[in-house]
């Protein structure tokens, strides 16, 4: 239930992205999700990517500092209010979100959202007891 996802940290400066996209597109890996953070000096670029072992591999050969973060895809409804339910449950339950992200589905009535939690197993029994559709890492990497 729990999805791996890659940190990689990166320079503010033109150019540092594009070395990330390039090293993918070489390795032949597909990027499925992403969410990228800045400061004034650096970045945090995280990633769900199709082959998370090749894509590490091959960044960190190019010289970038990577990490791995698990995280939780979670379906949400796609209605005003569906996030809220989900969001009002965890904080009735004391489970703290650290940072979410949308992942792109082009079919059904559910959007995706990547959560990072600060106690994961609670937060994922939590959702699985009030019915909540978690989606396996396998899925994501290849939808």
């Amino acid at each position: 239930m729990k999805v791996d996802q890659l940190s990689i940290f990166l320079e503010n400066r033109a150019g540092r992205l594009a070395e990330v996209t390039r090293i993918l597109a070489e390795s032949g890996v597909n990027i499925r999700a992403l969410s990228l953070a800045d400061t004034s000096d650096f970045g945090i670029l995280r990633l769900i990517v199709s082959d998370f072992d090749k894509a590490k591999e091959n960044l960190k050969a190019g010289g970038f500092t990577v990490g791995r973060t698990t995280v939780v895809a979670v379906e949400v409804s796609d209605k005003p209010g569906g996030l809220h339910a989900i969001l009002e449950m965890l904080r009735e339950a004391k489970v703290n979100v650290e940072y979410m992200y949308a992942f792109v589905n082009q079919t059904g009535s559910h959007a995706v959202i990547i959560f990072r939690f600060d106690r994961t197993d609670q937060a994922i029994e939590l959702l699985q007891k009030n019915n909540i559709t978690i989606v396996p890492g396998e899925k994501l990497y290849k939808m």
